[in-house]
């Protein structure tokens, strides 16, 4: 069995970290037999070092070796891509076509972005993996393969199944192995020797003197987060090699070529869907005391309303003890319904005999006067709605969606409003 040591120098692999050298140690190990193996980690880290490493080991390793990015394949023609198509299976099908899984007989398979095959693509992926058999499209032909299957992905696969995106059975037949590859960020004692490495390839490719870091530029390299891990540290060293006329580059010469590098401190991922919740949380708690306001409205409505059908308060005042007692309180607050006692008598005010109201007013005007209170309430909260509206629209400059969200409120009950008030 080949050391860790050997592998690194045979693959030009560079670094020292702890969890790079264990996820190499686990390659070694899994490489002679045919377990499926799934590699995770974020884009950038180099997993596609790992299937090159675990089919040289293996006794596949005179037999082919394909690498498919599945990211990269419509999800039209992927199936045929993988499985092969029978001439005339679809439009375009002008002859019969071998597969990578039929091509790549008794060798490997490495299925780069697995996380992004369509859930029909997945199903027969699955079974292959269970008994080495598929189907070409526009087939009734059960074909059998023996290939090795090493996946990778960079999403968070069990928020993938969460979602009904990636089967959770297929996911278990992958990741019979595991390796997780670290990001760039958790290895910074090899970030410097990497770029090292870099500067010195592309000053011998563009046969230029090889770049070198001021002491102040090494720890700003160490810093940085390095979003786009090591593909992203390759590309910097080749524009520093290539646009730099002087070889030694300070910190601010370096700064210009790292993209938010004063955020560089900051957590790298900004966890979006708890702001959201704590957002909707709150739109609910004041939902809740609108319609605890508008019931109380309705009530203290009704009970004016009983008060100008009627002619004895006091009567009033014992059948509707319980609306009452929930407008003003109970036991303790009692005192408080007493001290309002004059506004359920309704005492009129002392005004002018020209502005008196008529004495043989009826009790059909008294219910007439009730219904346009109710009728200016309504309309009251018609207009207050019209002018949420406007104003959330003229904050987004007109961008229904965006005024929506701001709302609370669905594109589609938004798009209904501004027709119902011809906004």
């Amino acid at each position: 069995m080949e050391s860790v040591q050997s592998i690194k120098q045979r693959f030009e692999l560079i670094g020292n970290d702890v969890k790079l050298n264990r996820a190499l140690e686990k390659a070694i190990q899994v490489a002679p037999t045919d377990i499926s193996v799934l590699v995770t980690g974020e884009s950038g880290v180099g997993k596609e070092a790992i299937p090159k490493i675990i089919h040289s080991l293996s006794h596949r390793k005179h037999a082919k070796y394909i690498a498919v990015n599945c990211g990269a394949i419509p999800e039209g023609t992927i199936d045929s891509e993988l499985f092969g198509h029978e001439k005339g299976a679809f439009t375009g099908a002008t002859q019969t076509r071998s597969g990578y899984f039929e091509v790549a007989d008794g060798g490997t398979i490495f299925l780069d972005e697995v996380g992004e095959l369509p859930l029909t693509t997945q199903v027969r992926l699955l079974r292959v993996l269970e008994n080495g058999e598929f189907l070409k499209v526009g087939s009734s032909q059960v074909q059998k393969t023996d290939v090795r299957i090493v996946a990778a992905t960079n999403i968070n696969m069990f928020e993938a199944i969460k979602k009904e995106k990636f089967r959770e059975d297929l996911y278990y037949r992958l990741s019979t192995v595991e390796i997780g590859i670290p990001p760039l960020r958790e290895r910074k004692e090899d970030i410097h020797l990497l770029f090292r490495k870099f500067a010195s390839d592309f000053g011998q490719k563009y046969k230029m003197p090889t770049i070198r870091l001021e002491e102040d530029a090494v720890q700003l390299l160490l810093k940085y987060r390095w979003p786009g891990n090591i593909r992203q540290l390759r590309n910097i060293a080749e524009q520093i090699s290539v646009l730099e006329e002087n070889r030694n580059i300070s910190a601010i010469t370096l700064n210009g070529y790292l993209p938010h590098a004063n955020d560089s401190n900051l957590p790298a991922v900004i966890n979006q869907s708890k702001k959201e919740s704590d957002f909707s949380n709150e739109r609910e708690i004041l939902y809740k005391v609108l319609f605890d306001m508008k019931s109380d409205l309705n009530d203290l409505k009704k009970l004016t309303l009983e008060l100008l059908k009627h002619d004895d308060s006091e009567k009033v005042q014992e059948e509707n003890e319980t609306l009452i007692r929930k407008i003003y309180g109970n036991g303790n607050d009692i005192t408080a319904a007493d001290d309002e006692a004059e506004v359920l008598h309704l005492p009129q005010p002392v005004v002018d005999a020209a502005e008196a109201v008529p004495s043989m007013q009826t009790q059909e005007d008294r219910y007439h006067f009730a219904e346009e209170i109710e009728e200016e309430e309504t309309l009251s909260l018609q207009e207050k709605e019209i002018e949420l509206i406007k104003k959330a629209l003229d904050r987004n400059r007109g961008k229904r969606k965006a005024a929506a969200t701001e709302l609370g409120i669905s594109e589609r009950t938004l798009y209904r409003k501004i027709k119902q008030y011809d906004l």
